[in-house]
């Protein structure tokens, strides 16, 4: 099968003025519905009954809203609409993996990815800002300037894309293949914090999306003030971008380091509520040939990670064209993957995907940077003139 690419406008793109509701949360629902002159507990009651049209059935047409006096729909649907995004760009992957690249207005465009896992379970990997600061030398995403953060609603918005794209509603579909989120897209969540708080608040909402907490990750290369805070205000898992373990190589290649070193980032860790068996860290880790691969590395890595319930997460490195970095040998991986089982941490080798539509870990928005997604509709109705 060979990858599909689909540049035309998505179904759900508007070219309207009116503001979406689709993607926002109960207070902000709340708040337009008495904007619209609703006293707020008639405003509140319904906030809740959108809510669960929009994020629970998935319409995108106020008319099926068979609970809200026809008035009122005829109201909301003058002032409002319930479309997504536009799809600048859609790829299907020879593996099944599936990415979005979403316009959330002129030059503000954002990828999201979905993983299908084994069974019926898969993972969709959002972005949180457009761009990045922290410039991670293995990391594609990081030589892209930071646009801007994305709202709680713009994030939103990539789910209910991805579930209007595989057929998931409404939330109580019990085949549903999207059953995890992992805030490991473009961008430093802990920089957008406020905003990834309020779409998680969103996203678990059991009358909406209905995706558990605990479902739910969010990666953090480091900041280190700003992760006991998230596991206050979301209770979502954590992650931490690791990849080395001593400071003079991780101050290298994931450069926020200088400011929160590997002690700093690791008190910060401890400080995270309610760790344990349960609940425990994931460690990402990308192999990098003769960079941070050897098996002293991998001791050291143990010793670092004593006393914190955690799980590693061995990334093969995914090349880019200009990377520094070459991908470290199986053989390596596995005997480093032994190291770490041998001292009771499950180490799954992560299984590269995506490759080929440019959708795996840290190549996420490259094609992007290379060319607009204008230039490429010019060359696909070029290449179809010719066909």
């Amino acid at each position: 099968m060979k990858h599909v690419l689909d540049l035309s406008r998505g179904v759900n793109a508007s070219t309207s003025s009116a503001k979406s509701l689709a993607g926002l949360s109960i207070p902000a629902l709340k708040a337009e519905m008495e904007a619209l002159g609703l006293d707020p507990k008639k405003a509140g009651m319904r906030a809740k009954q959108l809510r669960r049209w929009i994020h629970h059935f998935g319409v995108q047409d106020f008319s099926g809203m068979t609970d809200i006096a026809k008035e009122l729909r005829a109201e909301l649907a003058e002032k409002y609409i319930l479309s997504r995004p536009e799809i600048a760009e859609h790829k299907v992957s020879v593996d099944g993996t599936q990415k979005w690249l979403t316009r959330f207005q002129p030059g503000v465009e954002g990828e999201s990815v979905f993983i299908p896992d084994v069974g019926r379970s898969g993972a969709l990997c959002v972005s949180s800002q457009v761009g990045c600061t922290l410039n991670c030398t293995f990391c594609h995403t990081g030589t892209q300037k930071l646009v801007r953060n994305l709202t709680a609603q713009e994030i939103v918005s990539q789910i209910l894309i991805a579930r209007d794209e595989l057929s998931e509603w409404p939330s109580s579909n019990e085949n549903r293949k999207l059953t995890n989120i992992v805030f490991m897209g473009m961008g430093e969540p802990l920089y957008n914090l406020d905003n990834v708080a309020e779409a998680i608040d969103t996203i678990s909402d059991g009358d909406g999306i209905a995706l558990g907490r605990r479902r739910i990750t969010v990666s953090t290369a480091g900041v280190a003030p700003k992760i006991p805070e998230l596991g206050e205000r979301t209770g979502a898992m954590l992650a931490i971008s690791l990849h080395a373990v001593r400071d003079d190589l991780r101050n290298e290649i994931v450069p926020i380091n200088k400011k929160y070193d590997l002690q700093t980032l690791f008190e910060a860790i401890r400080a995270y509520p309610d760790l344990g068996n349960s609940k425990r860290v994931t460690f990402e880790y990308v192999m990098l040939k003769g960079v941070n691969d050897s098996l002293a590395e991998a001791r050291d890595l143990v010793k670092l990670l004593k006393g914190v319930p955690a799980k590693i997460n061995l990334i093969p490195f995914n090349p880019w064209p200009g990377s520094p970095y070459e991908c470290s040998d199986w053989e390596t991986i596995e005997n480093f993957a032994e190291v770490v089982n041998r001292a009771g941490y499950a180490s799954p080798i992560r299984t590269p995907r995506g490759r080929d539509i440019f959708a795996a870990c840290g190549q996420l928005r490259s094609e992007s940077v290379k060319k607009s997604a204008a230039e490429k509709r010019r060359e696909a109705l070029e290449q179809q003139a010719e066909a």
